[in-house]
């Protein structure tokens, strides 16, 4: 099996980054060192794996799939459950532009990593972007989950979620779950609606309704 700092050597040199091998593995090492903070319980290690797994295996419906690869690798760089908004995004951007232009990634690389990591704030694409589509699909992969993992991972978001009380958490989880279900697909390309999108809505609906 393909090591994670391997997997994201690959993916920064296919897109041109063109720092030594020693210094692209130190980067992924820290990396990996930021997904596995002690406040991540969903947004961890395995989350990362499972975006890249979904991205390599829908490769062929991306323009620049090395991007789409950073940009999994780099989407929850900054995570902090406390902060407000999109902060983690916004800040994930920044941080993605900055690793890769110190990683010898051309600017048009490094910038539009930053804005691929973006997107997933609201997981709203604009047209002609499958590059993106395939960033929020895959990030959203999980919605899709059979009952028992769908169910450890809505566990694992309470748990990052703890210092919010559960009113309040029922709540802000209620508008995220109806926002997903008011969109015409939750899923933006072809073959992942085709195969997920039925089981996301009645995951969500499910949980919906245990939040009433």
């Amino acid at each position: 099996m393909t090591s994670l700092p391997e997997r994201f050597r690959t993916a920064a040199r296919g897109a041109g980054a063109a720092a030594p091998d020693a210094d692209l593995d130190a980067a992924a090492n820290y990396l990996v060192g930021r997904w596995t903070e002690p406040q991540r319980h969903y947004h961890d290690v395995t989350h990362l794996t499972a975006v890249l797994d979904v991205v390599d295996r829908y490769a062929g419906l991306a323009r620049h799939p090395d991007r789409v690869r950073l940009a999994a690798w780099l989407h929850d760089a900054v995570y902090d459950p406390r902060a407000l908004g999109d902060a983690n995004e916004r800040d994930s951007a920044e941080f993605a532009e900055g690793l890769l232009s110190s990683l010898g990634a051309p600017e048009e690389v490094a910038a539009e990593v930053a804005r691929l990591v973006g997107l997933t704030a609201g997981h709203a694409t604009g047209e002609d972007d499958p590059d993106g589509e395939l960033l929020c699909d895959a990030d959203l992969a999980i919605l899709a989950a059979d009952p028992e993992r769908y169910e450890r991972y809505t566990s694992a978001i309470r748990r990052e979620y703890a210092h919010v009380p559960d009113d309040a958490f029922r709540a802000g989880r209620t508008q995220v779950l109806t926002a997903l279900l008011e969109l015409p697909s939750i899923y933006r390309l072809d073959p992942l609606r085709e195969a997920w999108e039925q089981t996301a809505r009645a995951n969500l609906t499910a949980e919906l309704a245990t939040l009433a």
